[in-house]
């Protein structure tokens, strides 16, 4: 499966897809592409998903009738995602044209301030 990574995912998660190729849109020179123009893009240039940390993607982009599939991240602090590589390889790895997968990544409390 090629599975392109958006320019805002912690490429350290490329290992954790070893069975996949995986591109960065950095490395291809499309890091300046956004939302649809990056789908239609990567649809063109055969990817079968893109991964992106972009919540809002989801909600900017109609997928039903393209070739591709979304994997979006709930953050892209690399200490988080780690933490949640076997679900984002599963999301991967059944992965269906034209579908999202949500991997929900909790960030930490913040912590409360002292007050005098």
């Amino acid at each position: 499966m090629r599975v392109l990574f958006d320019e805002n995912v912690p490429d350290s998660l490329r290992y954790s897809l070893r069975h996949h190729q995986v591109a960065l849109t950095v490395d291809i020179g499309w890091a300046r592409l956004r939302n649809g123009l990056l789908l239609r893009a990567a649809e063109d240039a055969g990817f079968d998903v893109l991964v992106t940390a972009d919540q809002n993607i989801q909600y900017q982009q109609n997928l039903s009738g393209r070739k591709i599939a979304m994997v979006v991240l709930g953050s892209n602090r690399w200490p988080l995602v780690r933490n949640h590589l076997n679900e984002i390889v599963s999301a991967v790895d059944g992965s269906v044209e034209g579908t999202y997968a949500f991997i929900e990544i909790q960030l930490p409390p913040r912590p409360k301030r002292f007050q005098s």
